[in-house]
């Protein structure tokens, strides 16, 4: 053999870049590592699958009134059981039969009967039964001068 080619069968074999002592030591650190890892788990409670902590909150309620003599038909279809179709016809009556004196006036429109009063009504403001209430107080007031 010659002592070139020696020398180039020694140089191509890889060399690691870890020391073999150097990878048992990282070997260890890592294996602890993975056993203090798995530790924690079981203590956090992982095998029962109580890892995560949610607070039960009780749902919050949103609730709002309506004023059907205010309302336009996008405001009206947030009421339970009304689609646009009814919104729109309570529009339109309300446009051609003048504003609802009462929350029951409402059953004038077609299509609305006592079921869906009974679940429109706790949506509904109440409507002031005299709606004059503020003209009459400024007659009083010119009526004193």
């Amino acid at each position: 053999m010659q002592p070139g080619r020696e020398k180039s069968l020694t140089d191509s074999t890889p060399r690691p870049w870890i020391k073999p002592r150097d990878q048992a030591s990282l070997l260890a650190v890592v294996a602890s590592l993975l056993v203090m890892m798995a530790s924690y788990w079981v203590y956090k409670g992982g095998h029962e699958g109580r890892l995560i902590d949610i607070d039960r909150a009780d749902p919050l309620q949103a609730s709002y009134l309506v004023n059907v003599n205010e309302a336009d038909w996008p405001e009206l279809l947030q009421l339970p059981g009304l689609g646009e179709t009814m919104a729109r016809r309570i529009i339109s009556d309300r446009l051609q039969h003048g504003p609802f004196r009462s929350v029951e006036q409402l059953d004038r429109v077609n299509g609305i009967g006592p079921r869906t009063m009974e679940r429109l009504r706790p949506f509904l403001m109440p409507i002031p039964v005299d709606t004059d209430w503020a003209v009459n107080s400024t007659d009083e007031i010119e009526i004193r001068n």
